[in-house]
């Protein structure tokens, strides 16, 4: 059994890699390595420790600042987690002798502003940062590129999309509808959903197709190429919701909260997945199955409060 590395194993996405562990080493014959939730990425001996341990064949690069709030606030610690702690594990490989195939995450957020006529959005594209978040994440894209060539590291980089479902943040657009949800149908709430600007559309994917994706990458991927992962359509937000509520089988009144409105630039996000489609790799989730995940975690949530 091979050993995959996972940074960043105790967020979202990681919870859904470790739900999908056993599919994963029977699929592809990884055992997931994850190393504990206090490891910090910036201490080179802590980094040294954990590679002993997994002896990875393969690293799947999660850990980061991803708050785009926070990275205005502390634009240095972003850059810092986020491109220097990239560099502080390449390191490690060197001083560890190993040289593991790597899937970097970055993030469809590089793009930027991108007109409506222009889309999809291709990975030709030049990224045009508009958070610090995004800079870090272009920054680090960069590393990855020049260690694919002058130190011969197996690193793709992946740019996800949306992805949801079960264990994600309220934080987030349709985990926080969900929780409103839940409450109303446990009778904890008024019949009232406050939402923010719900008329964009974006590109929503099932958690578990964006790992997918990430093991095609780390099976197939270029060295030093780029790939998004994404669905290939746009979903308005509205619909989403109107979608959730119909699932969950409530009535509740939609209502805009101006605490929560902030006007997107970005009315509409649709990326495209034709280079991760050369791989083999095809999304299988349709939406109403993310929808009902995540309408059924934040059920059980609201039992247990």
């Amino acid at each position: 059994m091979k050993s995959l590395f996972v940074t960043g194993g105790h967020g979202f996405v990681g919870q859904a890699i470790q739900r999908m562990a056993p599919a994963i080493a029977g699929r592809h014959g990884f055992e997931i390595a994850i190393p504990p939730v206090d490891f910090e990425l910036l201490d080179p001996a802590q980094v040294d420790a954990q590679l002993a341990l997994a002896r990875p064949d393969a690293v799947l690069h999660l850990a980061a600042q991803s708050n785009v709030p926070l990275s205005f606030q502390d634009p240095e610690g972003t850059l810092r987690v986020n491109l220097i702690g990239t560099l502080r594990l390449f390191e490690g490989f060197r001083r560890a002798g190993i040289s593991p195939r790597v899937v970097f995450v970055s993030s469809g957020d590089v793009y930027g502003h991108v007109p409506e006529s222009e889309m999809p959005i291709t990975e030709e594209r030049v990224p045009h940062p508009r958070n610090p978040y995004a800079v870090s994440k272009v920054a680090a894209e960069a590393l990855c590129f020049q260690w694919s060539r002058t130190e011969h590291l197996g690193v793709t980089v992946a740019r996800p999309f949306n992805h949801v479902g079960a264990g994600q943040s309220d934080a987030f657009a349709l985990p926080a509808f969900a929780r409103q949800i839940a409450e109303i149908k446990a009778g904890r709430r008024e019949p009232v959903i406050e939402v923010g600007d719900i008329d964009v559309t974006r590109d929503f994917l099932h958690v578990n197709d964006v790992v997918e994706g990430y093991l095609a990458l780390l099976a197939t991927g270029e060295p030093g190429g780029i790939y998004n992962i994404a669905s290939g359509q746009d979903r308005r937000v509205r619909d989403l919701l109107e979608r959730m509520i119909a699932l969950a089988g409530v009535r509740a009144e939609i209502r805009p909260d101006p605490a929560r409105h902030r006007h997107a630039e970005q009315r509409a996000v649709r990326g495209s997945n034709a280079k991760i489609k050369g791989l083999g790799w095809q999304p299988t989730r349709g939406i109403d199955e993310a929808l009902a995940e995540i309408l059924q975690d934040w059920e059980d949530r609201t039992r247990q409060q």
